[in-house]
């Protein structure tokens, strides 16, 4: 399939998935897009899960403003991958942030917030992602409504905030000089799937493998030794070496 066919047919899938009566833009850049929305002269322009850095001249453009829904606790895990961190940090929770957008990434002023999705230590990815859209939904409602008052809202904190950004190859190899529970963590993030293999890569047993689950108890599976203890593998799947898997990604 040619690029052209090949975006036509993802055109037309969206197309077929929305209702009727919203329209698509697909701007190939954030100026294409501040001249695309100020056509419809928008009041508000709600955000998710939105890859690009909006500019003043998009943020501008809505009478009353920009919103981001972030799922993550704000000021805590700013950036692109916010509940793959709050995993790998080992949070015991995370939530969802509605903010106002402003030039910088997730440092807008909160409207609302809420935690309460749990981040067990045997969590379930398609679980987790599933309660911070029902989360999302009924916050954005409330949103909405304080928003078309005029809600300036309330200033971010300074306490653990700091920017995160995308997760890498260089963190898909374990490295054994860590604490266990950093490990631990790390394989308990790829749950949310990351780059082309199900579990960060380590050499188990004289063998490269994919890690898909540990614990940090004594129980089955290969024992290793990291920097403060040992971690068990309880599961893992054999992959090419590192070097192979790194260089065909």
């Amino acid at each position: 399939m040619c690029a052209a066919s090949a975006t036509g047919a993802v055109v037309s899938d969206a197309l077929s998935q929305l209702p009727s009566g919203v329209d698509l833009l697909l701007p190939r850049s954030t100026a294409g897009l501040a001249r695309a929305l100020s056509g419809y002269r928008p009041d508000l322009v709600v955000c998710n899960g939105f890859p690009w850095k909006l500019p003043a001249e998009v943020l501008s453009v809505p009478r009353l403003g920009v919103l981001n829904v972030h799922p993550s606790l704000l000021p805590r895990h700013r950036g692109p991958m916010p509940i793959h961190w709050a995993v790998r940090h080992g949070d015991p929770e995370t939530g969802v942030t509605i903010h106002w957008m402003d030039q910088s990434f997730d440092t807008g002023r909160i409207l609302v917030q809420r935690g309460g999705v749990a981040l067990p230590d045997d969590l379930d990815g398609d679980s987790v992602f599933a309660e911070i859209q029902a989360l999302s939904r009924e916050l954005l409602s409330e949103a909405l409504g304080l928003a078309a008052t005029g809600h300036a809202g309330t200033e971010q904190g300074r306490e653990g905030a700091g920017y995160e950004s995308m997760m890498g190859p260089q963190h898909a190899v374990i490295d054994w000089s860590a604490s266990r529970r950093d490990i631990h963590n790390l394989v308990r993030t790829f749950r949310f799937g990351l780059f082309a293999v199900p579990g960060p890569l380590a050499v188990v047993d004289g063998r490269w493998v994919a890690v898909l689950k540990s614990r940090t108890a004594p129980g089955d599976g290969a024992r290793m030794e990291c920097a403060d203890g040992p971690l068990w593998i309880v599961e893992s799947v054999p992959v090419p070496a590192r070097d192979v898997w790194l260089s065909a990604g």
